[in-house]
């Protein structure tokens, strides 16, 4: 009952609007079936109640000089419920939207949902298809304190993360609902196209080029991307036989951009040696991305992360290593991070480990002594199961993320370890988990009572004690 109120209370909060192409707004909202609201409370409207993505059609045309973006997005989408309206997360503003064909009423509810009236209702179990056309400049909008887009007069790049996809095509913009997409991307001629997945073609018509690419796999909305600019692109197939796709900005000074293009050509044996360790990779191509603008962060867009020109090899493993942890299997809400970040540090020590670096011990032992001096400092107060929205890129979730799989393998023993995690990524491939999944798992495959042991690394509040069942036993703080 109070999880009904407090919605209810949200949608009566809902900004009451002008009219767009005839919805009435006291109307738009009154069905909790197609709500705006989504499935996590750290970000209510991310995502949508009522529908299901199932797959994305984006086309969309971007002009470098006016940085003005023109996009037609067709949505396959299932209804979980009876719908006479529902929603879509998008920015840009929209100019016309059909619902199976026919013309649909929409408005505006906010700057952040694309609400729809469809012609007639629409059935619980229907397949149906909207059709969203609409433009404008995406570095003018903002949402959750974020201004994501990325983009130059001669290179754009849409990434970020945990929102990316309303600046450029609508969506149920949430991790929980994944789809297949396929993205078209229309630039001038002597630009490159790049995006997730693999390439099906290119075309060149009256000086524009539009490039295709399509990914087979479930994908969350965040992940998808795209980049446009002047690169240089190598392609083969690693030594396993898995085809690779590498882009390296040509507006990255030479000299640098020959030793950039030299590191990212290490994608292929970076995923094969990830393969040995997780099981097959989990999708049709890998590769990277190389950007010439200014750029702070990497990021896991899947099947082809995205880094800045500083690029180096542990940041490679870590965005490889979310291929498996984090894009195959995706959390179901962002206080499930930890499976992400966590698992993809600790992959970072377990690569130095198996190439000539230190051991998964030692890297335990020295991340222990560098922190064991303050037990109550933010490092060990964060709860790793729930950091809270403002925290889910803290650094506990990354290295004491790392440190708790760390323990976890010195707990359980290591082929204990490497076969939870092999599990884990194909019990999940291609879906959504859980942090207390993970638990679950954790037990079973060890056959052990672990309760203790996550209540005190993830969810403790402090330190964990420097003993046995903890998997500290031989630690020592200086």
């Amino acid at each position: 009952m109070r999880r009904l109120v407090v919605l209810l209370a949200l949608l009566l909060c809902l900004p009451v609007l002008a009219t767009t192409s005839g919805l009435p707004a006291a109307r738009a909202d009154r069905s909790d079936a197609g709500s705006a609201l989504g499935p996590d409370p750290y970000w209510p409207k991310d995502g949508n109640g009522g529908t299901d993505a199932l797959h994305y059609r984006i086309k969309v045309r971007y002009d470098f000089a006016s940085g003005r973006l023109t996009g037609r997005t067709a949505v396959t989408m299932a209804a979980s419920s009876d719908l006479t309206s529902f929603s879509l997360d998008l920015l840009l503003p929209a100019t016309s939207v059909r619902v199976d064909g026919r013309r649909a009423r929409f408005r505006k509810a906010g700057r952040h949902e694309l609400r729809v009236r469809p012609k007639a209702p629409i059935a619980a179990g229907t397949r149906f298809t909207v059709v969203v056309r609409y433009a404008g400049r995406p570095a003018s909008y903002g949402y959750a304190g974020e201004r994501n887009w990325l983009a130059s007069r001669s290179e754009v790049v849409a990434m970020n993360q945990p929102h990316m996809a309303p600046w450029w095509f609508p969506s149920n913009d949430h991790p929980s609902d994944k789809a297949t997409f396929d993205v078209r991307v229309t630039v001038p001629k002597d630009r490159k196209a790049v995006s997730n997945g693999v390439r099906v073609g290119r075309t060149v018509k009256r000086g524009l080029a539009t490039t295709h690419w399509r990914m087979s796999d479930p994908m969350a909305t965040y992940l998808a991307f795209f980049a446009a600019g002047r690169y240089a692109v190598d392609t083969g197939t690693s030594a396993a036989g898995i085809p690779f796709y590498n882009a390296v900005s040509k507006g990255i000074e030479p000299r640098q951009r020959r030793q950039v293009r030299a590191m990212l050509a290490r994608s292929g044996a970076i995923t094969d040696w990830l393969q040995g360790r997780l099981g097959p990779y989990p999708f049709a191509t890998t590769g990277g991305l190389v950007t010439g603008l200014d750029v702070g962060f990497a990021l896991e867009n899947q099947s082809r992360p995205t880094y800045g020109r500083w690029i180096y090899p542990g940041v490679m493993v870590h965005e490889l290593a979310h291929q498996w942890f984090g894009d195959s299997v995706a959390v179901r809400r962002w206080r499930d991070i930890w499976l992400n970040e966590g698992f993809a540090t600790y992959m970072e020590a377990d690569y130095a480990a198996a190439h000539g670096g230190e051991s998964v011990d030692a890297f335990l032992a020295r991340m222990w002594a560098r922190n064991c001096r303050t037990p109550s400092s933010a490092f060990w107060r964060l709860d790793l199961s729930n950091p809270g929205r403002d925290s889910i890129f803290d650094g506990a979730v990354y290295d004491r993320g790392a440190m708790v799989l760390a323990a976890l393998r010195k707990r359980i023993g290591p082929v204990d370890f490497d076969a939870l995690l092999r599990r884990w990524v194909a019990d999940h491939h291609d879906g959504n988990a859980t942090v207390e999944q993970f638990e679950a798992l954790a037990a079973t495959v060890s056959g052990e009572s672990l309760g203790g042991f996550f209540g005190a690394w993830l969810r403790g509040g402090t330190m964990p004690a420097a003993t046995q069942d903890n998997g500290l036993d031989g630690v020592t703080c200086p």
